[in-house]
This record gives structure tokens, C-alpha cells and sequence, in this order.
């Protein structure tokens, strides 16, 4: 597990900043290309486990695409986060934050039934947005 000492490295830094500046949801691979190709030096084992970190600290957000790539995308600080869900196009990577009431009392009515407590989950909806779709 990563430490705090290794999440505020100039490295870290880097991978949160390129993260941020990705209008969506992008891969570890996008992220070290980035990197490199503004000259940082860096590994892409070190993007995966600022990443990882990151994940960990609630600040980035991890789906799987529809391929089975895992991607990430910077969704704010930790802590305060609401949950949420994404709506991701599957053209341009385009992302929108979505609230899923419905899906959230279904989630906990599913788990109550079973006898689980302290339930996950994650809901991605994948399609095409507006400026992709076939006309």
C-alpha cells in the first residue's frame, strides 16, 4: 500500500495533474504517454501506483470499459465526495457525474434481503453522446 510520503512526490504530482487535464475518463497508458511526451521522466509502474493511490485516497474515480480497460479519471477531494455514477461515451470519452436513486434503493434492498451489510458498488452507463451518434 502506498504511503502519504509517496503520493506528494513531484512524480505524483505529475500523474494527478495529467489526470486533470484528461477531459475524461483515460488509461494508465494515456496518462504515462502524457507524461512523456511533456518530457517527464517517469515509469509507467510509478503512474500505475500514484493511480492506485490516488483510487485509494477517494480522489480518482476507476471504471472498467466495456473492453475490460481499466480506466481513471480525477473526480475531486476526498472526503466530501458525494457518490455518483458516470455516463461515459464510448466515441469521445466524454463523462457526466450521474445520481442513481433508484439504483442506490434497489443496491440496498438487494443486499438487506441477502443479510449484507456495508455494500458497494458501481454503476457505469456506456454510450454515445450527442456529437458522436450516427445521424
Amino acid at each position: 500500500m502506498a504511503t502519504a510520503r509517496q503520493r506528494n512526490t513531484r512524480q505524483g504530482g505529475a500523474v494527478k495533474d495529467a489526470l486533470c487535464a484528461a477531459p475524461g475518463f483515460c488509461s494508465a497508458q494515456d496518462v504515462y504517454a502524457r507524461l512523456r511526451g511533456q518530457g517527464d521522466a517517469v515509469g509507467l509502474s510509478t503512474v500505475y501506483r500514484h493511480l492506485q493511490a490516488l483510487v485509494d485516497d477517494g480522489l480518482v474515480d476507476m471504471i472498467h470499459t466495456p473492453e475490460g480497460e481499466t480506466t481513471y479519471r480525477y473526480c475531486g477531494a476526498a472526503g466530501g465526495q458525494r457518490h455518483h455514477h458516470h455516463l461515459v461515451c464510448r466515441g469521445c470519452g466524454r463523462t457526466e457525474e450521474i445520481e442513481g436513486r433508484v439504483v442506490e434503493r434497489w443496491a440496498a434492498s438487494v443486499a438487506a434481503e441477502a443479510g449484507y451489510t456495508a455494500v458497494d458498488h458501481t454503476v457505469e452507463l456506456f454510450g454515445l453522446c450527442a456529437d458522436c451518434a450516427p445521424a
